[in-house]
């Protein structure tokens, strides 16, 4: 895989004027969110999006009992974001950066990119606000989403064979059309809406210990961190990205975004760079990052449809896949909660994803 920086790299800095945060950076200079603002989305989102549930499952217990981890209440808990309004998260994000929007901005319409639950969220959003809205795909992007996004109401345009390419020819389109540009991830709006998440985590586990969450651009980890963190500063967070699509981990490493061409089942973690924003609240409040091959990843799909009865996708199912293999420092006695963050599984695909999961022994009910 060949990585760029970002210095330098007209792509990146185009992306960072589209993103029209000049105004937000005076308020917030060092690319930190605060907690109100976590606050203000919550009051946005309230009677607009579902209040997802808590689920748990005893097994999921089990798995880590037999690794000598023996974690409260003798059950894994899990956020159940895939049963959100549009199938993940995303609606939160979209709902709220669409509210913040001039009257200009929304009669110009808007655009954005996304492997699929973005672009839904953004179609649903703009629906909701009689605004035009044109979601740009990768030309393999799961049918399901597509056809959740026109049936939204929204223009899709399916092009290249990665977000990386969509993200060049979406700049294109933006510019022959005016329109306003909604980012996936790195945008304050985007991560206090994503943040709720954490919030309501915290209302329904108030002994919350350690939250695990995918990294794909960062907004849903970064934010839920902060807002978690903000409110209760003893628990840990912990994101996860699969091996071949590592943006947040190289760009800590790095100390700035680096450029790569994501490739993973997990669709909704391929992001081509870390953002600012995302950068800046990783570093501050994720309190660490581990890497999982696609196997690992269907193995956490398959155990939330065979143990808990969900249908995850695997973007959703990275953060239990990553507790069940061991990756999550977990101590006796902490209580646990992973987020399914997605459910919108290319149902032709469903028997290619459970047998490419790597086995995972689950032992027997005592």
């Amino acid at each position: 895989m060949e990585l760029h920086a970002p210095r330098g790299d007209a792509a990146a800095r185009r992306f960072a004027r589209r993103l029209g945060l000049r105004r937000h950076t005076l308020a917030m200079p060092d690319h930190i969110v605060p907690l109100e603002r976590f606050h203000e989305a919550r009051r946005v989102l309230d009677g607009r999006i579902d209040r997802t549930p808590i689920l748990s499952s005893s097994t999921a217990a089990r798995v880590l009992a037999a690794q000598g981890i023996r974690v409260a209440d003798g059950r894994v808990y899990a956020k159940a974001e895939h049963l959100q309004k549009t199938g993940a998260f995303k609606i939160r994000g979209a709902l709220n950066k669409l509210g913040a929007l001039t009257d200009s901005e929304r009669a110009a319409g808007v655009i954005t990119l996304s492997a699929g639950n973005h672009a839904q969220g953004v179609a649903l959003a703009a629906h909701e606000a009689g605004v035009h809205a044109v979601v740009m795909m990768p030309a393999g992007a799961v049918r399901s989403k597509v056809d959740a996004c026109l049936g939204y109401g929204a223009e899709v345009i399916l092009f290249g064979q990665d977000v990386g390419e969509t993200w060049m020819h979406m700049e294109e389109v933006q510019d022959e059309r005016g329109l306003t540009f909604v980012p996936p991830f790195d945008d304050p709006w985007i991560i206090a809406g994503q943040g709720t998440v954490g919030l309501e985590i915290l209302d329904d586990l108030p002994d919350v210990d350690v939250v695990v969450a995918g990294i794909g651009g960062g907004a849903l980890c970064s934010g839920t961190a902060a807002a978690i963190k903000e409110t209760q500063p003893g628990v840990r967070v912990y994101g996860v990205e699969p091996v071949t699509s590592n943006s947040m981990s190289l760009a800590m490493e790095r100390g700035e975004a680096v450029r790569i061409q994501p490739v993973s089942v997990a669709d909704g973690l391929n992001s081509p760079f870390a953002g600012e924003w995302t950068l800046a609240m990783t570093r501050r409040y994720v309190d660490g990052i581990v890497l999982l091959d696609d196997a690992g990843i269907l193995a956490g799909v398959r155990f939330a449809l065979e143990r808990m009865k969900q249908l995850v996708e695997p973007a959703g199912a990275a953060a239990l896949a990553a507790v069940l293999f061991g990756y999550i420092p977990i101590h006796d006695g902490e209580r646990v909660c992973v987020i399914f963050s997605g459910g919108n599984v290319d149902r032709a695909r469903l028997g290619e994803l459970l047998a490419g999961a790597a086995p995972l022994e689950v032992p027997a009910a005592e």
